[in-house]
């Protein structure tokens, strides 16, 4: 068994590997493929506060809501419908019937507000790690 010190490091370090790559997609213009690993990071992340919390590993979800309840985070409502609107991204960049719809959103001005929107969650949350409680 891993140990759950080892498990939030895990998540933690995978989580801003994924940052960079997020990063660089949205400079080559990938948006929509920016967007998914948008996702991921803050997958990762909330992980690895679920993981703090818990003491165990994480369930093997990606909902990003139900994540950050079982991390106990009581997060801001606004925080909340964004990560309900981000669990999209997941979704839609995987599944062949939306992914022509996904991509043809995925313009310059929708990819920045959403990336803003993420960079700041996944700050937030970095934050929230290395609290004490």
């Amino acid at each position: 068994m891993i140990k759950p010190n080892n498990l939030v490091k895990y998540w933690k370090d995978t989580a801003a590997h994924d940052y960079e790559t997020m990063v660089s997609l949205y400079n080559s213009k990938r948006y929509s493929d920016c967007l998914f690993f948008g996702h991921i990071v803050l997958e990762k992340i909330l992980k690895a506060l679920v993981v703090k919390r818990t003491k165990r590993q994480t369930p093997l979800i990606h909902d990003l809501v139900r994540l950050q309840e079982i991390a106990g985070l009581n997060l801001d409502e606004r925080i909340v419908d964004f990560l309900d609107q981000i669990n999209e991204f997941n979704i839609r960049a995987r599944y062949p019937d939306y992914k022509t719809e996904f991509y043809k959103r995925c313009d310059k001005k929708y990819t920045d507000h959403y990336l803003s929107a993420i960079k700041k969650i996944y700050s937030t949350l970095c934050l929230k790690l290395k609290q004490k409680k």
